[in-house]
């Protein structure tokens, strides 16, 4: 029996949701190997219910620090595994064991945080694209959610396709009861859910959401995500130029995000960089019309299932925006196949890639 050890620091995070999953069916596979689990004490007791046959083990190193280098480094070395999957990019580098690692997208390789000291962030910018070559390099095998993400790291890292596996991730229902987010109630709205970050592409969202508003008035725009400093930016923005019907939700529970994407007039994904595109995928599953970009990843995985836009033109996201809520047989068309997508994507069938992948990183010897 081999023993495998998968580093959960990210779990309970919007990246870590693949490491979540990952575990949970893995878990259900019940596979011949002994698999250990490393996370952060704030998810000790999370993993030992989604997996309870799985030891876990704290880890109490941060990305990015010289106790991950050092510290993580010495704790997997003294569990003497035969295979470590590191969930990301950030890791021991001078580990010399066998190693799986998930690379979900170089967005941070390309795009820099307004939230973040300048200096500071373009060093550790720096870093990080040497981290993503060598944790690349030093793999077994490179798991990536896309085939576009493959394409991306085949050419930024220079090692070869046969080495990158591509393992599409997956959406679920929410099964708590949905609950209306006050002041919504009765009132028409598109809205986005996730991180603001520049690639995120809200600018231009917001600029979109003006020009509609001048033939609905009565339209709200719905940014919902936990507020940071990048939120605060565009509030600020939105309060200076008086723009009316903007509500920042700030953090939400699974139980209003059903009821937002179950009510919405369309979901926009405005993105101008992605490695899946988990949200959009998400209110498929709920019924929600979807308005996307057409950038990177994104049409590999919708498919047909959204109405497609060009995020770095304003008038190409009105358009894509105002299809949906003026064009009633093409809105129920988006639901429809919308669901159709979403349905091809599975978990379960990405537990089982990946056990394969261990399988065979560990018959290379």
């Amino acid at each position: 029996m081999s023993r495998i050890a998968i580093d959960a620091r990210e779990s309970g995070t919007s990246t870590g949701r693949y490491i979540d999953k990952l575990i949970e069916h893995l878990h259900a596979l019940k596979p011949d190997h002994e698999i250990i689990i490393l996370t952060k004490a704030e998810r000790l007791e999370f993993m030992a219910d989604i997996a309870p046959n799985f030891p876990v083990i704290e880890t109490p190193f941060k990305e990015f620090t010289f106790a991950e280098q050092i510290g993580l480094m010495r704790q997997i070395k003294d569990l003497e595994p035969d295979l470590v999957h590191f969930g990301m990019v950030q890791q021991p580098v001078l580990y010399r064991g066998r190693v799986v690692t998930t690379m979900h997208d170089l967005t941070t390789v390309r795009f820099r945080n307004p939230s973040k000291n300048p200096v500071v962030f373009i060093a550790k910018q720096q870093v990080y694209k040497w981290v993503n070559k060598k944790a690349a390099r030093k793999s077994a095998t490179v798991i990536v959610p896309t085939k576009y993400v493959k394409d991306d790291v085949v050419a930024f890292t220079d090692v070869s396709p046969d080495k990158v596996a591509v393992t599409y991730e997956a959406a679920d229902h929410i099964s708590d009861r949905p609950k209306p987010v006050e002041g919504l109630e009765g009132k028409q709205f598109i809205m986005y859910v996730g991180r603001p970050t520049p690639h995120k592409n809200l600018g231009r969202l917001i600029d979109a959401f003006k020009e509609l508003q001048k033939t609905r008035p009565e339209l709200h725009l719905v940014l919902a995500g936990k507020k940071d400093a990048n939120y605060e930016r565009y509030a600020q923005r939105v309060y200076t130029e008086n723009i009316p019907n903007v509500v920042f939700t700030d953090f939400i529970t699974d139980a209003q995000l059903r009821w937002l994407y179950e009510t919405t007039a369309a979901y926009v994904f405005p993105s101008l960089s992605e490695g899946f595109g988990l949200p959009g995928l998400e209110a498929m599953v709920h019924g929600a019309p979807v308005a996307s970009s057409n950038a990177t990843c994104l049409p590999e995985v919708y498919g047909d299932g959204a109405e497609y836009f060009d995020p770095n033109t304003i008038q190409s996201i009105v358009s894509g925006i105002d299809r949906i809520l003026t064009d009633d047989d093409r809105r129920a068309e988006l639901i429809r196949m919308g669901r159709q997508q979403a349905a091809k994507y599975s978990w379960d069938k990405m537990a089982q890639q990946t056990l394969a992948i261990y399988d065979q990183a560990l018959a290379r010897g």
